[in-house]
């Protein structure tokens, strides 16, 4: 029995093996080079990697090495193996590509060029250094997590540019998160809701795509080079020693150092901007709490301008650049030269200088509050910390007279405004109060022509028993400068219908905002527009006891300005009464609207103190400006030196 159970066995054991024989040769099943001898097996190893590190097509599990086992499918990798390769050495490129971008990328879109990335990170070296030391796991998490903070530091990179090509400035991690959300209003007003809202989601699947894509591309690296580590070994320790040679030879490209450093310089600057923000914060309360014309009383301010109807108006970005630059002043500069005239035959004088805005580009509530308040309020933290408080500003001593009232046309202004209070207004009308029926005009709510008649409607044409006080900001002239309203007859005004037909002609504002001509074309325009409304409701319904102070808010943004484009923007006071103008005399201004290049520039924050001094009862009298503010004379030298 037994001897049958083993004659059965042996001839079970012959059967197997005499089925084995086919696969010796190539098959439909296995690759040609696979063979199921054992003696070919040396001829081929059982796991070959490449120059990328990425395994051989031929997956070692597919090399049949017990009796009777299946052949595996083939995948694509097996029947393509070129293709595999290739694909291969393409992730592994695009991944290092990545990642050197990201190392190097500048935070200025001008700076954004080929030699920018001609250059060694020196985090690089040192990334590859510490992923080489490191066990399998560690490295891999290690990697992955590396990968994401890089990421992370790519995403404020571009918000860098983003800021600095609106705003002149970089991205404060502290308190320019809020400003994101007005980037997306503006965006709805320019482009429309449905763009917008595809923007944003666009800009959230690339910030996830980000992070996403270089923690894999870290990742990807980190394993190619614990494949190849001899080679990265010695690539890591040829990089590193250039990278310290060319330190201390300060070895340059196209001005910029080739050893760089630039991330993680940028990480410390990120690192002293958070400080001092916060540090500002608090220092800052304690400057706003001292206030020179603080404990004033009502009687002994503004006693020059008793019994005078006064405009504060904002013109939205008329900066510097609208009466300066050669393809923008032609236009603005014929607009202001035949306003003076225009106001001189109506008996109006007029004068003009510079102030330095404490914005760029935008966040007009920022110039604003800098020039009615005397302090330099030049990011949100400043802004709320002054206005949560009680500190004078030049409306709130205009109520405090007692003598005006004091009104707040804010057609930009499009929900509740609690700021109102802190700016000593009895009345804020704000979008929704000034019977607007018409379209909006991208970002601006209505025409500066509208939001001027409304003023006359509802308060400079009603008979009161007290001068007029009012605060008037002009939103026509803010980005993306389409469409432009059109100057129309004043009895035509109406609720604003008329406009329907002028907003519908006019110019696409994706169009105009995309091409580096238009944008700047339009944005004269605009300011041309903006103008002329001013000045004529001033010759329309101005009398003698009309004095108006406008100016500009800001600088329009670079695209406009120019990368390197100063934060002057044109003050201009206008007055019947010849008193007025003679009480600033010693200011050093300028005859007319347009100020020169010669014209005295002033810190924004100087004006209240300047302002105040000159219409209070002993002007000239050299009451000390609150800090930060410039006193006169030094505010005078400075002037002189510019």
């Amino acid at each position: 029995m037994s001897r049958q159970s083993s004659s059965h066995q042996r001839s079970e054991t012959d059967k197997g093996t005499t089925e084995q024989a086919p696969t010796e040769g190539p098959t439909p099943e296995s690759p040609p080079e696979v063979q199921a001898e054992p003696e070919a097996t040396p001829d081929l190893p059982a796991r070959r990697q490449d120059d990328t590190g990425e395994p051989d097509a031929v997956p070692d599990q597919e090399v049949s090495s017990d009796h009777g086992a299946a052949a595996a499918p083939k995948g694509w990798r097996v029947t393509y193996p070129a293709v595999a390769r290739a694909v291969a050495w393409t992730a592994t490129g695009l991944s290092l590509a990545l990642v050197f971008i990201a190392l190097l990328l500048p935070t200025q879109l001008s700076l954004v060029e080929p030699r920018a990335f001609m250059r060694i990170p020196v985090e690089g070296v040192f990334g590859a250094t510490l992923l080489l030391m490191l066990p399998s796991m560690a490295r891999r998490v290690v990697a992955v997590l590396a990968g994401v903070v890089l990421g992370a530091l790519t995403i404020l990179n571009l918000l860098d540019i983003g800021f600095n090509e609106f705003l002149g400035r970089g991205f404060n991690v502290v308190l320019d998160w809020i400003l994101l959300d007005d980037a997306q209003s503006y965006l709805k007003d320019a482009l429309g809701g449905t763009a917008a809202t595809a923007a944003v989601i666009g800009v959230v699947v690339l910030a996830v795509a980000v992070l996403v894509l270089m923690g894999l591309a870290v990742l990807r690296i980190s394993n190619v080079m614990a494949r190849n580590s001899a080679v990265a070994t010695r690539t890591t320790l040829v990089l590193g020693t250039v990278w310290v040679m060319c330190a201390a030879l300060g070895v340059q490209v196209a001005g910029a150092p080739f050893a760089s450093r630039s991330t993680t310089a940028l990480v410390q600057d990120r690192a002293e901007r958070v400080r001092k923000t916060l540090k500002d914060e608090r220092e800052f309360a304690k400057v706003a709490a001292v206030d020179t014309y603080g404990d004033t009383p009502g009687d002994q301010l503004l006693t020059g301008l008793r019994g005078k109807d006064m405009m504060f108006t904002f013109i939205e970005s008329y900066g510097r650049s609208a009466i300066e630059d050669p393809a923008i002043a032609p236009g603005v500069d014929k607009t202001l030269k035949n306003a003076t005239k225009r106001l001189n035959k109506a008996g109006f004088a007029s004068k003009s200088g510079w102030l330095t805005s404490a914005t760029y580009g935008g966040s007009s509530w920022l110039g604003h509050s800098t020039f009615l308040t005397g302090l330099w309020i030049d990011n949100q933290n400043r802004y709320r910390t002054v206005t949560a408080g009680d500190h004078m500003s030049i409306t709130r001593a205009f109520q405090r007279t007692g003598a005006w009232r004091t009104v707040g046309i804010m057609p930009g202004v499009q929900k509740a405004w609690p700021e109102g209070k802190f700016y000593g207004l009895d009345h804020v009308y704000d979008s929704r109060d000034l019977g607007y029926r018409g379209p909006k005009f991208s970002w601006s709510t209505m025409p500066d022509q509208y939001a001027l008649k409304a003023f006359e409607r509802l308060e400079h044409g009603k008979k009161r028993d007290k001068p007029l006080m009012s605060e008037i900001i002009l939103t026509s002239s803010h980005q993306p400068w389409a469409p432009i309203p059109k100057t129309i007859p004043w009895s035509q005004v109406g609720d604003g219908s008329v406009y329907k037909a002028i907003q519908k002609a006019g110019k696409n504002p994706a169009d105009v905002f995309t091409d580096s001509d238009k944008v700047k074309a339009e944005y004269g325009k605009s300011i041309q527009y903006s103008v002329n409304s001013l000045i004529d409701y001033v010759l329309k319904y101005g009398n003698k006891n009309t004095v108006l102070v406008f100016l500009g808010d800001h600088q329009p943004l670079s695209r406009v300005s120019g990368n390197n484009a100063s934060r002057d923007v044109p003050v201009a006071i206008v007055a019947h009464d010849k008193a007025v103008l003679d009480r600033i005399s010693h200011w050093g201004w300028e005859d007319g609207l347009m100020p020169g290049a010669k014209a005295p520039v002033w810190k924004m924050s100087s004006f209240r103190d300047r302002f105040l001094d000159a219409y209070g009862p002993n002007p000239g009298g050299g009451t000390a400006p609150s800090s930060p503010s410039a006193s006169p004379k030094a505010s005078a030298k400075a002037s002189a030196k510019r």
